[in-house]
């Protein structure tokens, strides 16, 4: 791999920085392969499932056994069924909202209290009470009861500030589930192991569905019909996922950008994966293609000021993106004109998909770009000054540059009716839920990124600025910036359970967003180094169809 050398006069780059290829894991898999089922077979799986649709529905109707409903509804759910039930669910959920849980067991309160949290329910920790003993701590029966703990487990990933209960419930249900796990037999120790590893209110739905189908199919208490309905629904989204990665895929392809400027991350098939966590629903689908798109030119930008240019040519970059119109790619630097010619041409594009009376949109997005290229150039000012900002100054610049509300604008750009015109308005204030988003994507990113960053010469983190401001090593500045991050999904849990000036499905999405970002970054910058877990998962989701 070549490597260009450096040569500095004071502390600028004259020459462009090192960078490595990022060539991608799948290259034109989703052109080349015909992954589609054929029509026939997709038309008979599209009436099976209609056919079990109505029987699932009368499922709902032909009980009054509340733990039944809540049961059904929680198997739905885990198995991404819900979108077809929404009515049915929000009908069942105001019955099980009203129903006095004083007599339930710890199982059954906890996937009450969890059912109606998710759905916007304000429900009381003070349900909970019930299980603690005169000291306040958890009574010793639960200690074995590892069903109950793992529904109680879930449900403390759902608190709010304030809700020590549920933080004290967390410590307890995850230590007695570890010291349970070897005793337990299927298919629940692998339900403790699979939630242990990641709680089931931050797994991506559609990633949680195609693992949970086979451990549904051998819980003795499964419902064949839903089973069937799971297997072929996957099946059927994943299809039509194929062909949007397709279509995507193309227009990559036709770019070309990933090709030319070698150092960039060739990552669409990876960004329409993160997409995909946002939502998944077939009537999002032209919402899908754009966000992607408009992900995919983030990314690339991203890596012309972060891993090549010289703080000058970002400089004229940043300029021509605040100018945005074509005659200010004179100024550029030759490799980046034809990204930025691109980005102008795929926003005309945008603007040309959109109906009329959206148009709007693609000047909020416009917005977005500009005002996240002048946060990248502020941060490529300290890196090369070898500026370590306090966490309050690092965080006015990089909670824009974590592009969080960069991708929630491109989320809604395409998504039709229910993202009107109050939507934009509301997001682009900058409200609490797109606050703790991006405080969830800059510190998820900062410290599984912290030791990667500083070999390439990269700005200070916010790793870095915590250990300056307070005089820590690195162990006691992450597990501060942890904590910093729990407040901020505590804050998004919050947001959840208050009316606001959007619809529910607007601040959903915000909190899916959070979650893809938790499966990136968990362990490792998925993302960047893809060709390890993010793969197997993409496979799982996108290439493998469920066994019939």
């Amino acid at each position: 791999m070549e490597k260009q050398s450096l040569t500095f006069v004071g502390d600028e780059a004259k020459v462009h920085k090192s960078s490595k290829y990022h060539p991608s894991v799948w290259g034109d898999y989703f052109i080349r392969n015909s992954l589609s089922h054929v029509e026939e077979q997709t038309q008979r799986m599209i009436k099976r499932v209609e056919e079990l649709k109505v029987q699932v529905k009368s499922m709902f109707k032909g009980t009054n056994d509340i733990l039944q409903i809540m049961n059904l509804i929680d198997s739905i759910q885990l198995l991404r069924l819900d979108y077809h039930f929404e009515n049915e669910i929000d009908d069942a959920l105001r019955l099980i909202f009203e129903v006095d849980d004083k007599n339930y067991e710890l199982y059954e309160t906890s996937l009450r209290f969890r059912l109606l949290r998710q759905h916007g329910y304000n429900v009381s920790t003070d349900t909970f009470n019930k299980f603690r003993d005169d000291n306040g701590s958890f009574i010793s029966t639960l200690k074995r009861d590892a069903k109950g703990l793992l529904s109680l487990y879930n449900v403390s990933y759902l608190a709010t500030h304030g809700e020590t209960i549920l933080d004290e419930a967390n410590y307890f249900t995850k230590s007695q589930l570890v010291s349970l796990l070897s005793e337990l037999e299927q298919p629940l120790e692998t339900q403790v192991s699979l939630f242990l590893e990641v709680p089931l209110c931050r797994r991506i739905k559609s990633l949680l569905a195609r693992i949970y189908i086979p451990i549904y199919q051998k819980d003795a208490m499964r419902d064949d019909v839903i089973l069937e309905l799971a297997k072929l629904d996957f099946n059927l989204l994943q299809t039509l996922h194929q062909e949007e990665l397709k279509k995507v895929s193309i227009w990559w392809n036709d770019l070309a950008l990933a090709k030319s400027l070698k150092f960039v991350r060739d990552r669409i098939v990876e960004a329409y994966y993160w997409v995909l966590g946002m939502y998944y629903e077939p009537q999002y689908s032209r919402a899908r293609v754009m966000c992607t798109k408009a992900f995919g030119l983030l990314s690339i930008m991203d890596d012309i000021y972060d891993n090549y240019s010289t703080l000058e040519e970002r400089k004229l970059l940043t300029e021509a993106i605040k100018r945005w119109n074509r005659q200010a790619v004179d100024s550029l630097p030759e490799y980046t004109k034809d990204f930025y010619l691109k980005l102008l041409k795929t926003f005309e594009e945008f603007e040309a998909v959109l109906e009329l009376n959206e148009k709007y949109r693609v000047q909020y997005l416009k917005n977005e770009f500009k005002v996240v290229a002048i946060a990248y150039f502020e941060e490529s000012k300290w890196g090369v000054e070898r500026y370590v900002p306090s966490l309050e100054e690092h965080l006015r610049v990089s909670l824009i540059s974590a592009a969080c509300s960069l991708v929630i604008c491109s989320m809604y750009l395409g998504m039709g009716e229910v993202a009107t015109k109050e939507v934009f308005e509301w997001y682009s204030s900058f409200p609490k839920p797109v606050e703790a988003c991006s405080v969830i994507g800059r510190l998820l990113n900062d410290i599984r990124s912290h030791e990667t960053e500083q070999e390439r010469d990269h700005v200070a983190s916010t790793v870095e600025c915590y250990m300056k401001e307070h005089g820590t090593d690195v162990k006691v500045a992450c597990e501060k910036l942890r904590e910093m991050l729990e407040k901020a999904w505590k804050d998004l849990n919050k947001e959840r359970l208050n009316p606001t000036l959007v619809a529910r499905p607007i601040i959903e999405r915000i909190l899916s967003l959070s979650i893809s970002m938790e499966d990136v970054y968990r362990d490792t910058d998925e993302y960047t180094h893809s060709d390890k877990k993010m793969k197997d998962n993409v496979s799982l989701v996108l290439v493998e169809p469920v066994p019939i």
